[in-house]
């Protein structure tokens, strides 16, 4: 369900929701939960099931309840789009959650930060801590290993009989580290890793680490 990694002498436990938990700060950062969206879509026609917008608060609740952290961090997008019924879910989620949240706000959080910080969430651009960057989008900066966001990625694996399976992971690289998206049909997308990059796959039960060739 999880693997431990260490990261500039810190420790990290990578879960199978695509959560991330720093363990000295006992903080719990999540990436790409993009409440909403079903709804957003449902709206316009798709065929999804209802139940589904309950499934990120399932999620939520069960990774919170794992972990027992004392705050967490959202690495943006958050929210996928504007206010919509998810809105008042999420109100309960906090209320009843009563934990600090921090959203690092990304490229879809277009809802007022007002209504954020009616909740008590704090919003921010960007996170700098303990030498440690937390950001949406991917970048690298002099000094500081980046956590983030934004990419939702993924790897291709090839089997024996050239089969192919594409899984959600996170993909480390010397000076930074993107999570996978945490919310339910976000989609992904396939990364390339290069010979010092790292890739931690993620199933509905494990977290593994691929050995690259």
């Amino acid at each position: 369900m999880t693997l431990e990694v260490t990261i500039k002498n810190r420790a990290f436990v990578l879960h199978c929701s695509g959560a991330l938990y720093w363990v000295e700060k006992r903080m719990l950062l999540i990436s790409d939960v993009h409440l909403g969206k079903i709804s957003h879509f449902r709206k316009f026609g798709s065929a999804l099931p209802g139940n589904a917008i309950f499934r990120n608060f399932l999620k939520l609740d069960s990774v919170v309840e794992y972990f027992n952290p004392e705050s967490i961090c959202f690495l943006g997008d958050l929210f996928h789009s504007t206010l919509n019924n998810e809105w008042q879910l999420f109100e309960d989620w906090v209320g009843v959650t009563q934990l600090p949240i921090v959203l690092v706000a990304g490229n879809h959080d277009i809802i007022s930060p007002h209504k954020y910080e009616g909740l008590g969430i704090t919003v921010v651009s960007e996170w700098l801590l303990d030498g440690f960057l937390l950001t949406h989008h991917p970048e690298e900066r002099e000094n500081y290993f980046t956590l983030s966001g934004h990419i939702h990625p993924a790897v291709l694996l090839e089997g024996m009989g050239r089969q192919y399976l594409k899984l959600p992971c996170f993909f480390r690289s010397p000076n930074q580290m993107i999570l996978p998206a945490f919310g339910e049909f976000t989609g992904n997308y396939v990364m390339e890793p290069a010979e010092n990059d790292i890739i931690y796959v993620i199933t509905k039960e494990d977290v593994v680490l691929i050995e690259q060739k």
